[in-house]
Parts: structure tokens; C-alpha cells; sequence
């Protein structure tokens, strides 16, 4: 199958979701897309391995309206991509720049203002290792490195530009740490065509992402393939990874975002095996872990866990 390559620049990056973009690349479906990123916030100097970061220095020029949010590159087009289908992504290759940051405090929002922290702040800088898959800041301190995409999806069908924090059904800023390479994540399409974006590369985050950033990177290299599934009918996004399947919860409440994402993996459960609900909620009650995915981004996140063989003798209803 063909494989695309994407880099950062003037005709292939965008802050904003819309259904009404011009797609920058038309794929078929298992076609794979390289994509090369800068970081979320747009910053040139922390692309090349080894370069000295420069915040002063931003990807110019930026529309004001549509470059408002995270640095995403696309859309792309799907050929065939009608809305009510489901496009697959399996997550490739994922290989972080040389250099990142994270802050701590010093900006209004939700967080910094329960914790008392909008006036003082800390950035911490990373030098980052991706052989070693390790990452050292200015203080010495040392973490080890998880790579993925904070930023994945696609335009709901709404009218107007769409900002790119808050997740939503279609995907979008999702902010799993799960979403790693050998992941395969699956999101429900609403416009024909797709309109996929991706970026807001992340070097390794907590559940949570709970100072409001991760370990903030660009991306020398994120394989993505691409699958359209007319096969399955989705409400909210769901993946499959190496330890087991995840469905998500997206909602400004958190409590309503975690049944959300119960719901969603009871979804899973009846369709995947021969099970009925209440069988399904039982065992869900022995097995399935709810997890914060991010508390941050307004539309809070709740992703269900239901890890291989955590229930064993099932009978398989169907695979996807």
C-alpha cells in the first residue's frame, strides 16, 4: 500500500477543526501517512534533535483564527469516508524530536485556579534521548519515555470552525497516554471524507495530564495507517492495545464522562462476545478498569479498561 509523508509547513498546518477544510492529501483506504510535527504550540525550535530551543521563535505566518489552537497537520481526506462509518488507525512507529517542555502554573484555567497557581509557574526543559527513550530536564531529573499523539480525529458534523482542545465523539484531543505505538484506535465518522488531523505530540504523560501539559514535543516521525470499517457503528471513540480494549468517555461532567465509558465498554462487550447486559455489567464489575484520561482540556475523559483474557471461556461474537 502506498505510504505519504507530511511535514510541517504553510500548506499542511491548521489550529482548528472544520468540515468545510480543504484536505491537504487524498489517501485510499490502508494507505499509511509519515507525519513529521512540530509541537502544540507551535514552536520551530524544538524540532530538530540537538537544536537549542528558541520559544521566541514560532512557525510564522499564523491566521489568528484559524491557527488558534494546537499545531495539527491536515486535514486528509479518506476516499469513500461516509459519514456513519468508522475509521480505524493503527498507530506505527512513533519516534519524539530532541527537545520538550512541560509547565507547571502560570495561566487561568480550571486547574492552576484550584490549585492556587496562576500566578507562579515552572517550565521544566527537556533534553530528549529517543534511543535511550529517556528524557532529563534542567534539574536533573530523569523520565522514561512513552511516546504518543495527544491530538488524533476528525470535524463533528457542526457548523463553523471547531477548537481543537476539547475531545469530542470524532476524536480530537484526547490526551490517552494509551495511544501508543502497536495501538489501533478506533473513531466515528460524521463527514464524508474524514478530514483527519493529527498532532500536540506528547514524549510521556500521567492519566490525568493534570499540570495541563505532558512532556510537550514535536515529532520526528508518527506512522499512522489508515482502514475504513463500514463494518462498525461507534458513538464515541474506542482502541484496541497491546493489553487490552479501551472505550472512551468525553463529557464537561466527570461523572457522566465515566458512564459514558462504561456504557461504551458494555457496548464492546455485548458485541464482542456472547454475553447480555447484565452478564456484561457483572463481569465488567470484576474486570473493567475506569481511568481518568485527562481532566484539562474542558470536555473531561474517561477511558474503560477491559484487559485481554481478564475474562476467559468467552464465546467471540465477532472481532473488529
Amino acid at each position: 500500500m502506498p505510504v505519504h509523508s507530511i511535514i510541517p509547513m504553510r500548506a499542511t498546518l491548521h489550529g482548528a477543526f472544520s468540515r468545510n477544510a480543504t484536505p491537504i492529501l487524498t489517501i485510499e483506504s490502508g494507505d499509511t501517512v509519515v507525519f513529521q510535527t512540530l509541537d502544540a504550540g507551535w514552536n520551530l525550535g524544538a524540532l530538530w534533535a540537538g537544536y537549542p530551543p528558541d520559544k521566541e521563535r514560532k512557525f510564522e505566518p499564523r491566521d489568528p483564527v484559524l491557527d488558534n489552537g494546537h499545531c495539527l497537520c491536515g486535514p486528509i481526506q479518506i476516499s469513500g469516508a461516509k459519514s456513519g462509518m468508522t475509521l480505524e488507525i493503527r498507530i506505527g512507529e512513533i519516534v519524539p524530536g530532541g527537545w520538550g517542555w512541560t509547565a507547571g502554573g502560570g495561566w487561568p484555567c480550571e486547574v492552576n485556579e484550584r490549585l492556587g497557581m496562576v500566578e507562579s509557574t515552572v517550565t521544566l526543559e527537556w533534553n530528549i534521548d529517543a534511543t535511550e527513550m529517556k528524557a532529563r530536564n534542567q534539574y536533573g531529573h530523569e523520565v522514561s519515555l512513552r511516546p504518543f499523539l495527544g491530538v488524533m480525529g476528525m470535524p463533528t458534523d457542526e457548523e463553523g470552525l471547531l477548537p481543537t482542545p476539547p475531545p469530542r465523539r470524532t476524536g480530537g484531543n484526547l490526551d490517552c497516554k494509551e495511544l501508543i505505538s502497536g495501538t489501533t484506535l478506533f473513531l466515528p465518522i460524521e463527514v464524508d471524507g474524514g478530514l483527519f488531523s493529527a498532532g500536540d505530540g506528547h514524549g510521556v504523560q500521567g492519566d490525568g495530564e493534570v499540570s495541563v501539559t505532558a512532556l510537550e514535543c514535536p515529532m520526528e516521525r508518527a506512522e499512522l495507517t489508515f482502514y475504513l470499517r463500514p463494518d462498525i457503528t461507534l458513538k464515541m471513540p474506542r482502541a484496541r492495545t497491546p493489553e487490552g480494549w479501551l472505550a472512551f468517555g468525553l463529557h464537561p461532567d466527570l461523572n457522566e464522562a465515566a458512564y459514558i465509558a462504561l456504557e461504551g465498554i458494555l457496548d464492546l462487550m455485548t458485541e464482542q462476545y456472547e454475553l447480555d447486559r447484565l452478564q456484561a455489567v457483572a463481569l465488567a464489575s470484576l474486570t473493567v478498569d475506569l481511568r481518568i484520561t485527562q481532566i484539562v482540556n474542558g470536555v473531561k475523559g474517561v477511558h474503560a479498561v477491559l484487559p485481554n483474557n481478564a475474562v476467559r471461556n468467552l464465546k467471540p461474537r465477532q472481532q473488529c
